[in-house]
């Protein structure tokens, strides 16, 4: 199984966290005040051979952050209460690593590289080109939300580790850690 709905929740409380750090006044996560028109519509990685969409992720009733549909496998999602990518501030891509049956959007994402181009296609034509900083696999106990959430750059998140059958969840997320390719 890919991003579990543990994992919705920690992501939730670890968006409410790291808001509360950038502004101190809440620790619900909440979308920007003033939403850009521009939305990222897909995300080509060259060195992984992906090419997937991207999907609009918003907060759930429940104030945590969606996940792409377990249906979609091959779609990430790009976390509306972030930066467009290419804009500044963090951006966040959210995908799942499997399903039950067949891998999904982020099953290679742990084989990146420093230095790989990560690419954004957004809405009004314009490509955000990313070099990847760096890739680690953290245990979702230790999710680094400062440094996903409100540090500049775009965060490619999905599960990763060994996979505990108790809980029917991964133990790990693999985050990649990209800067805007102008910036480098």
């Amino acid at each position: 199984m890919g991003v579990s709905s543990r994992w919705v929740v920690v992501a939730g409380v670890v968006t409410g966290l790291a808001l509360f750090a950038a502004n101190g006044r809440s620790q619900e996560p909440r979308p920007a005040a003033r939403p850009d028109p521009v939305v990222p519509k897909r995300i080509d990685i060259p060195s992984l051979s992906l090419k997937a969409p991207l999907m609009k992720l918003g907060l759930d009733s429940a104030g945590d952050v969606e996940l792409p549909p377990f249906d979609k496998p091959s779609t990430a999602g790009w976390y509306s209460g972030s930066a467009v990518p290419g804009n500044p501030g963090a951006s966040v891509i959210i995908g799942h690593v499997d399903t039950k049956t067949a891998p999904a959007v982020f099953y290679k994402l742990r084989d990146l590289r420093k230095g790989a181009l990560v690419k954004v296609v957004r809405s009004d034509g314009k490509t955000a080109d990313y070099l990847v900083d760096s890739v680690e696999r953290v245990s979702k106990n230790d999710f680094p939300a400062e440094r996903v959430y409100a540090e500049n750059g775009l965060r490619l998140i999905t599960c990763g580790g060994a996979f505990d059958w108790s809980e029917h969840q991964y133990r790990d997320n693999i985050i990649v850690y990209a800067s805007l390719e102008e910036d480098v």
